[in-house]
C-alpha cells in the first residue's frame, strides 16, 4: 500500500474512532420523577406523609428500546438536602451516563427514592410510629417499578446500594430480603454495630425527658438522630409527643441505662446483632461489599466497621470489605469517585444483564 493510502485510511480510521466517541459521549439517560401513595402509613404517629416521591434514571436509547435492563435501589445519604441532592448538585446522570459509554457497567436503571420521616431517617424498618418502610419498599416501591418499567423482575437483576445510614438500609434490607435482592453495596454504613464509647451518652437526656413537641429534639444533632433511632427500635405509639421508649434517663447528672429496654434496642437496631438470624440470607447474595474511610471523625464508626467484618467472617458470611484513605460522602462522586470505580463494577460484575441468568456466587 502507498504511504499516501496509508495516511488516508489511517485518517479515515482516527474520524470513524472520533465520531464512535463523540457519538458515545452524546448518548444521554434519562431522569424521571414519579410517586406513588403508600398505604403503609396510615397509622403512623408523627405526620409522615403517604405520597412517597422518587427520582428514576433511565440508560440512553431506553425510551426506543425493546431492551429490559437490571435495577440499582440507590438510597442516598438522608443528611442530605433531600433524596434528588445527587442528582441536582453532583451530576449524577453525567456520571452514569459516562459509565455506560466508558464501558464500566452496561446500561441499568437507578432508583432513588424518599425514605425520610419529619425529624430525619426512616431506617427503613417498620414502625407503628413513623410507619412501614420495609414494607414500601418490598411491597409497593419494587413491583411499581417492575411493572411500569422494562426490568428484568428478578433478585438476580436487582441491587441496592446506599451512602451512610443509607448503607446501613441496604445490608439491612438485602440480609432481610435476598429473594428481592441478589446484589449488596454499603457505603461507609453506621449502625453495624458497637463502637468505642458508650452511645447512650451521646444524645441530651434531658431535651429527650422534657421535650414538648419533635420540634424541641431538633435543637441537638446527635438527640434528633437518636430521636429517630427509637421511633424506629422503641417506638410506642401511646406516649407522644416522641413516642418512643427511652432506654435511659439522667439521674444526679449519672447516666442510668434500662438494661431490658437497651438489650432490646440492641437487638433491633444493631446489625452485627443480626447476623446470627440472617447468616445464610448473606450467603446466597450473589454479592455483598461494604467500605468505609478510616478517616471519618467520628472513630465509632471505623471501629464498628472493622469488628462488622470480623464477625461476618466467624459466620463465613462471604463479602468484601474495603477500608480506605480519603474524605467521605463529596468525594464519591465524580470520575474519580467510590461510585464510578467501585460501586458500579461491583454491580458490573453481580447484575445479570441478559434474560437467561447464569448464577455465580462471589
Amino acid at each position: 500500500m502507498k504511504k499516501r493510502q496509508i495516511l488516508g485510511a489511517t485518517a479515515l480510521l482516527a474520524m470513524a474512532l472520533n465520531a464512535v466517541s463523540t457519538l458515545a459521549q452524546s448518548a444521554k439517560g434519562q431522569i424521571i420523577d414519579r410517586q406513588v401513595i403508600s398505604m403503609n402509613f396510615a397509622g403512623n404517629r408523627i405526620g409522615v406523609s403517604p405520597v412517597r416521591k422518587m427520582v428514576i434514571y433511565l440508560p440512553p436509547g431506553y425510551l426506543t428500546s425493546t431492551h429490559r435492563y437490571p435495577v440499582i435501589y440507590f438510597l442516598p445519604n438522608p443528611f442530605e438536602e433531600n433524596y434528588r441532592f445527587d442528582f441536582d448538585h453532583r451530576d449524577a446522570q453525567g456520571l452514569f451516563d459516562l459509565a455506560i459509554a466508558e464501558g464500566v457497567i452496561k446500561d441499568f436503571i437507578l432508583v432513588a427514592v424518599d425514605m425520610n420521616t419529619p425529624l430525619g431517617t426512616s431506617w427503613y424498618v417498620n414502625s407503628p410510629v413513623t410507619g412501614n418502610w420495609e414494607d414500601l419498599m418490598i411491597q409497593e416501591l419494587i413491583p411499581y417499578i417492575d411493572a411500569n418499567f422494562k426490568t428484568f423482575p428478578n433478585r438476580d437483576s436487582r441491587g441496592i446500594a446506599g451512602i451512610f445510614i443509607g448503607g446501613y438500609g441496604a445490608i439491612r434490607l438485602g440480609m432481610r430480603h435476598p429473594d428481592v435482592f441478589g446484589s449488596v453495596y454499603a457505603m461507609h454504613p453506621v449502625g453495624t454495630g458497637t463502637g468505642v464509647g458508650v452511645s447512650m451518652t451521646i444524645p441530651k437526656w434531658d431535651i429527650l425527658t422534657n421535650a414538648k413537641s419533635m420540634d424541641d429534639v431538633k435543637q441537638d444533632g446527635g438527640t434528633r438522630i437518636f430521636t429517630t433511632m427509637f421511633q424506629a427500635h422503641l417506638p410506642d405509639p401511646a406516649k407522644p409527643p416522641l413516642f418512643v421508649d427511652l432506654p435511659g434517663r439522667q439521674e444526679n447528672g449519672k447516666l442510668i441505662i434500662d438494661v431490658k429496654l437497651m438489650d432490646r434496642f440492641r437487638n433491633n437496631f444493631y446489625l452485627e446483632t443480626m447476623i446470627p438470624q440472617y447468616a445464610n440470607n448473606l450467603k446466597s447474595l450473589r454479592g455483598f461489599k461494604f467500605d468505609w474511610t478510616r478517616n471519618d471523625a467520628n472513630y465509632d464508626h471505623v471501629y464498628a466497621n472493622q469488628a462488622f467484618t470480623r464477625k461476618l467472617n466467624e459466620f463465613g458470611v462471604a463479602h468484601g470489605a474495603e477500608e480506605y484513605t480519603g474524605p467521605f460522602d463529596e468525594s464519591n462522586w465524580g470520575a474519580d469517585g467510590r461510585i464510578y470505580t467501585e460501586v458500579l463494577p461491583f454491580f458490573a460484575r453481580y447484575l445479570v444483564f441478559d434474560i437467561d441468568p447464569q448464577i455465580h456466587h462471589q
